[in-house]
């Protein structure tokens, strides 16, 4: 039996309108707001909310040029992907790697954040981002600086 890959950090759903799904995690679901973040270079809006213990991010694309565009028009809205914390990520995915598990868009934001994706097509459709520190986890200190 494996090791687990770490904590779940949040639950990534791509949306079309991040203030329309806010009506229904907030108002059907009884989420709670946390933050909201725009990027534009990453071409997208994220809200982040809370609901009993789980973190939900909702994703919204700016423009055509978003990759959540192909996503949203390939999938329609729903799962985009799930984050788990990861206490050595850089070692995490030397050993998938050597499992032959597809790793990829590895990324070093600074001395403690660390990211890399499992691809979908390794872990039966589902995109599994895996890492460390801001701007990866959503209860990274500096997001509530946000």
């Amino acid at each position: 039996m494996a090791e687990p890959l770490g904590k779940l950090d949040h639950i990534g759903i791509a949306v079309k309108s991040v203030d329309e799904a806010r009506k229904f995690f907030e108002g059907v679901l009884g989420a709670t707001f946390m933050f909201d973040h725009a990027s534009k270079e990453s071409g997208y809006r994220l809200v982040q909310l809370e609901l009993n213990g789980v973190l939900l991010e909702l994703l919204e694309p700016f423009d055509e040029s978003s990759f959540l565009v192909k996503f949203l028009d390939k999938r329609g809205e729903g799962l985009h992907h799930l984050t788990f914390a990861v206490k050595d990520p850089k070692a995490k995915c030397e050993e998938l790697k050597a499992k032959d598990v597809r790793v990829v868009d590895e990324r070093q934001w600074s001395a403690d954040s660390y990211e890399a994706f499992i691809s979908p097509r390794s872990s039966h459709g589902v995109l599994i981002q895996m890492g460390s520190g801001y701007p990866t986890l959503s209860m990274a200190p500096e997001w509530a600086k946000k």
